[in-house]
């Protein structure tokens, strides 16, 4: 069941995506839009970077004083999967990216994602696999 809201999603975000890219460039133009892509491509993946960069110091600090980085796990996660939807082009994916990365934005979300593993967890339906 949840493989087709997958898939449906990955059929309607390009759609949109083509229909977001159509609306601006009629209203700023075409190099606009490219530019404008682009422009927010790279300064998300550097911001991705740097968030990356300090998520990683704090972990590590945390393991140095004894403790799990459960934090940081979780802030890692939010940072790796809005790397990619940055690094993917277009404006709602650069959106949703820089919600993930940027720490104000992403804290709703990080509490958002940690309620829904701790539920699955004490339901018994959160199930780990070994490869």
């Amino acid at each position: 069941m949840r493989l087709r809201w997958l898939l449906l999603a990955l059929l309607i975000l390009p759609a949109c995506e083509i229909g977001v890219f159509v609306w601006i460039g009629g209203k700023i133009g075409p190099l606009w839009v490219v530019f404008l892509i682009l422009f927010t491509g790279v300064i998300g993946i550097t911001i991705a970077k740097m968030q990356g960069t300090q998520t990683i110091q704090k972990a590590r600090l945390s393991m140095n004083s004894g403790k799990i980085p459960t934090e940081q796990i979780m802030d890692g996660i939010c940072i790796l999967i809005g790397a990619v939807f940055l690094l993917s082009p277009g404006f709602i994916t650069d959106a949703i990216g820089l919600s993930l990365v940027l720490p104000i934005m992403r804290k709703p979300i990080k509490k958002i994602l940690y309620n829904l593993i701790k539920s699955k967890m004490d339901n018994g339906t959160f199930i780990f696999r070994r490869w």
